[in-house]
């Protein structure tokens, strides 16, 4: 049996807005194993967001318990879960959130510094995970000069070359043009069948979940639907770079 790389348990997340109080989730419990290709669907405002920031470690539960990776995240200090974030996740966002002054060898190279790869090691990670996405004969160029899916495929590589346990990817086909977003989601099912990386997307986006392996409704900070999903698997190409 796969471990569990995420399970949460009687987790109810709530924020003060002025005079009211916001119950963003209300009692999820939760379990995704090493490896699934999972979406959390849902409406905005349907709690999707909040419950992806539990899961890295970002925010924590206002009751309830969350376990990341085998660690409870109730007990942790900032340092800590900043650690836990490092050595365990990698995130993909929907505005690509890549450093616009850094090369695309150097986005990716800059996840291996911060968690201290030995100089003499990342030269070689970097260079793989940059042909697996298809971008070798763009590595020197800055974001400024890549399309949409070329960036989106620069934050898969900075998300995977650290080999994380898991990926967070929140709305990463928005603002890409659908034929695009199927490449980069075709991508990422590579990476995960390669690497047997957990994914996890929070969107709302329909075309998310035909490469899903595994789809959770979330409606209202409830979970109302959880089902397996039978993915497509298309010819997509990680040498093709839009």
């Amino acid at each position: 049996m796969r471990e569990n790389v995420v399970s949460l348990s009687g987790v109810h997340k709530s924020y003060a807005l002025g005079e009211y109080e916001v119950h963003a989730l209300r009692g999820v419990d939760l379990a995704i194993a090493e490896g699934e290709f999972t979406v959390i669907m849902g409406p905005s405002g349907s709690g999707k967001s909040t419950l992806l920031n539990l899961l890295g470690c970002i925010d924590l539960p206002s009751t309830g318990t969350v376990e990341i990776c085998g660690h409870n995240t109730n007990d942790r200090s900032e340092k800590e879960l900043a650690a836990l974030r490092r050595e365990n996740i990698g995130f993909i966002f929907q505005a690509f959130n890549l450093i616009p002054v850094l090369s695309v060898y150097e986005n990716v190279e800059y996840a291996l510094i911060l968690k201290k790869v030995p100089e003499n090691e990342r030269a070689e990670l970097v260079d793989k995970i940059i042909d697996q996405v298809g971008l070798t004969a763009h590595k020197h160029h800055r974001p400024n000069q890549l399309s949409g899916g070329q960036r989106q495929r620069v934050a898969i590589a900075r998300a995977l070359v650290t080999r994380p346990r898991m990926v967070l990817a929140d709305e990463p086909t928005a603002n890409l043009d659908s034929a695009t977003g199927k490449s980069i989601l075709a991508l990422m099912q590579e990476m995960n069948d390669l690497y047997k990386t957990t994914f996890i997307f929070a969107t709302h986006d329909p075309d998310v979940l035909t490469f899903a392996r595994r789809a959770i409704r979330i409606h209202d900070g409830k979970i109302d639907g959880d089902e397996n999903a039978k993915p497509k698997k298309p010819a997509a190409s990680k040498r093709k770079s839009k």
